[in-house]
């Protein structure tokens, strides 16, 4: 590192993702207790580990092939240019692991200019993203809970954690990503790219999956199967709001010279960006971050009638509802936003499972899915004429473009997922049996477990003389 600024720029960014990443493991802390929460408890253990496995599956993969498709495929490729390479992002490449010097002296793949820039800063950015990937992955978990293989989850874990939502964000949400420079496309904090990506996902798993058993009444009603403990489904989506501060940050560049990005953007000043390398500040998203988060639960707290389980879930779907355009929407914007959009999302959850039978045990759908997808497509309109991004040329935001990502986020997650678990299921591995489903997928587990108890208090009783 060149210079005492440079070297305090390059520190204070490496330890500023590093912390990011410390935040969002709090999101899938709130994710194992909120869906063991939900679930009954023949269903706990396997409905914990379930969630718990996709850490090492996403982690394993995004380090393969993962990282590298996000700086692959910004073009497309094909629609504003070919294949990037990005050696630095291969899995056999020095860079992708302890890298403290510059290029060494027969080394292939790492260029001055890559050592200089990745040799730090590789992890942390690769470590922020994962999180990203295995939050993308989680939101599919709970909405399928006490009937789905684990072993089908983690298959689709995989698919959508470390291929389809990373392909997605190399489109649009980077900063040379075709659907922002064509379609004027804007995601700050990954409403569509995220959300609305898993909500398709989780959406397509549901209708190949099926409801639980006895979900629906003979004549069609839906039974309300409600929260095995509230106090767990509480913490949890609490902590997944304490986790999500580190998202937002994560989404955001703490500190850039706009003299180094070659657009619109000029002159000495240092200022933090958002994903697209456009000027925002940690402030803003304080902002509009806690007024989405307020508009939700309010509107959750009137629309439930007080129920805790819609008042937090709504708060969530307030933040991602919100998350496209919070980088630069006033507060009472994200307020109204956010108290609005999960209203209909609400709505919507409870239409879709009378008319379609789509039991899914967490909402997932609604709040990721229909919240984020929504969140897109009034971002296009709040935000239009504004630009995407701070190079020249780019399209603007408007409608049109967000409409079109919106859908596009949620067809990419929906289509590759529904072929999946079609296949899945032909082959008698997307369900657990009718009788398992009944006994409780813990069944086999729990009776392991009394019998040692018995074995174990039968030979303490053996040894009283």
């Amino acid at each position: 590192m060149e210079g005492n600024l440079n070297a305090l720029t390059t520190i204070f960014t490496e330890f500023y993702y590093w912390v990011t990443i410390v935040m969002m493991f709090l999101i899938h802390v709130g994710f194992c207790m909120y869906e063991v929460g939900v679930s009954r408890r023949r269903n706990h253990l396997k409905t914990l580990m379930k969630n718990a496995m996709a850490i090492p599956l996403v982690t394993i993969t995004f380090y393969f092939f993962g990282w590298w498709i996000y700086f692959g495929f910004p073009n497309g490729p094909g629609i504003a240019g070919g294949l990037v390479t990005a050696p630095f992002a291969e899995s056999w490449n020095p860079l992708m692991g302890t890298h403290l010097s510059g290029v060494n002296p027969g080394e292939t793949g790492v260029t001055p200019t890559d050592a200089a820039l990745w040799h730090r800063l590789n992890g942390v950015f690769w470590g922020a993203f994962l999180l990203f990937s295995i939050t993308t992955a989680s939101i599919v978990s709970g909405s399928i809970i006490e009937r789905a293989r684990s072993g089908a989850f983690w298959i689709v874990a995989v698919l959508v954690g470390s291929v389809l939502w990373i392909l997605d964000a190399s489109w649009g949400w980077h900063p040379q990503g075709w659907m922002v420079k064509l379609w004027g496309y804007h995601d700050a904090y990954a409403s569509g790219v995220v959300h609305a990506i898993a909500g398709g996902a989780a959406l397509a798993f549901l209708i190949v999956l099926g409801p639980r058993i006895g979900k629906f009444r003979p004549d069609g009603t839906a039974r309300d199967i409600p929260p095995h403990n509230v106090w767990l489904v509480t913490i949890g989506l609490f902590l997944i709001f304490t986790g999500f501060w580190g998202f937002y940050a994560a989404c955001n560049i703490p500190l850039i010279s706009p003299a180094t990005i070659a657009g619109q953007i000029t002159g000495e000043t240092w200022t933090a960006t958002n994903i697209y390398l456009a000027p925002t500040t940690l402030s803003a998203i304080t902002f509009n971050f806690l007024m989405s988060l307020s508009g939700g639960m309010l509107a959750g707290y009137i629309v439930s009638k007080g129920d805790p389980f819609w008042t937090f879930s709504m708060g969530l779907c307030g933040i991602i509802s919100a998350s496209a355009g919070n980088d630069l929407y006033h507060p009472i914007q994200a307020m109204l936003i956010g108290a609005i959009v999960p209203t209909i999302c609400y709505k919507l959850h409870y239409f879709v499972e009378r008319r379609f039978k789509i039991d899914d045990a967490v909402g997932a759908v609604a709040v990721h899915g229909y919240g984020g997808f929504l969140g897109v497509v009034v971002a296009g309109f709040m935000l239009w004429g504004q630009p995407s991004s701070p190079y020249e040329g780019f399209v603007h935001i408007n409608p049109l473009g967000n409409f079109a990502g919106a859908v596009l986020m949620f067809v990419l997650g929906f289509v590759p997922t529904f072929v999946v678990c079609k296949i899945l299921n032909s082959m008698n591995l997307l369900r657990v049996p009718a009788k398992v489903e009944l006994e409780g997928v813990d069944f086999a587990l729990n009776h392991a477990f009394d019998a040692s108890v018995r074995e174990v208090g039968t030979a303490e009783k053996a040894m009283i003389k």
